[in-house]
């Protein structure tokens, strides 16, 4: 009955973790813009911490109920904390690509529309209400913003609110454009988005070539753990050495092997992204 009860009650924290994460309230300035290469604002770092924390919490509860073994427990906790690394990350790059793809179409809209309408402002007022979904947001706000302030702030917050290397050389030629009119404003958008799209298709060919290996990762992964629980089950006879300090030594050994080729591996998958050039508080500083 003691393990049912311990996974009962791990059940019950974590139900316990999620009500309180839903129910709590979001101050209308709590969100912070989006930081390089997230696509996740600050309330979904806290989310995916929480998260993260609760499958921790949930997986060293059971697995020390159930072993008895207090490495046991930590190295379980520990790849609860870590599963959502080491086995997802496909959500995070593909945001993080239709946010340079984005960026990139909002460049040849604005090349586009100035070439047939004129001013700067109004062709980025004109250019809110049909940019891309991934920066609309971001645009439409600039758009409100340039009702009230010069041009040249509202597009340095803006690339804050962007936050992203591409958006940067986008603003930076807007800056240049709003401050010393350059002719060919035009041509130099549209190298920028040229830019960005080749950026695009060289991450989805590095994607591409790490698929491979990342889905053996996850084979290896789960079969392992499939594997350690089908022996607690069938033949726990053949994990007591385990029980004695010394086989708690062992143990944690393994864990720290696994955990450091987990990590390293997390590491590699993980995509450089360049530094960002143009921020409001350096220019402050």
């Amino acid at each position: 009955m003691t393990p049912i009860a311990a996974l009962l009650g791990a059940v019950f924290g974590l139900g316990v973790i999620t009500v309180v994460l839903a129910l709590r309230p979001v101050a209308p300035g709590e969100v912070a813009p989006r930081r390089q290469g997230s696509g996740v604002g600050l309330n979904q770092r806290v989310e995916n911490f929480t998260i993260r924390l609760a499958l921790g919490l949930f997986g060293a509860v059971v697995v020390l109920a159930i072993t008895r073994w207090p490495v046991a427990g930590l190295i379980a906790g520990t790849a609860g904390f870590m599963a959502p690394t080491v086995l997802g990350g496909g959500a995070a790059r593909k945001a993080r690509l239709d946010r340079t793809e984005a960026i990139a179409t909002w460049a040849e809209m604005l090349r586009d529309t100035m070439a047939g309408a004129g001013g700067l402002e109004q062709s980025i007022i004109a250019s809110a209400a049909v940019a891309p979904p991934a920066l609309r947001a971001e645009v439409l706000r600039l758009a409100a913003r340039l009702e009230r302030e010069r041009l040249a702030p509202s597009l340095r917050q803006f690339a804050d609110e962007v936050d992203h290397p591409s958006g940067d050389l986008v603003v930076a030629a807007l800056i240049l454009a709003a401050d010393k009119s350059p002719r060919r404003l035009g041509d130099l958008l549209g190298r920028l988005a040229t830019a960005a799209r080749a950026h695009v298709n060289m991450q989805l060919r590095v994607a591409s070539g790490r698929a491979r290996t990342q889905t053996a990762v996850r084979v290896i992964t789960i079969f392992t753990t499939l594997f350690a629980i089908g022996l607690l089950i069938f033949n726990r006879d053949y994990l007591e050495p385990y029980d004695s300090p010394f086989g708690q030594l062992v143990l944690a050994i393994v864990g720290l092997l696994f955990g450091t080729a987990f990590v390293w591996l997390a590491r590699a998958f993980r995509p450089t992204e360049d530094e960002r050039f143009l921020r409001t508080e350096d220019v402050l500083a």
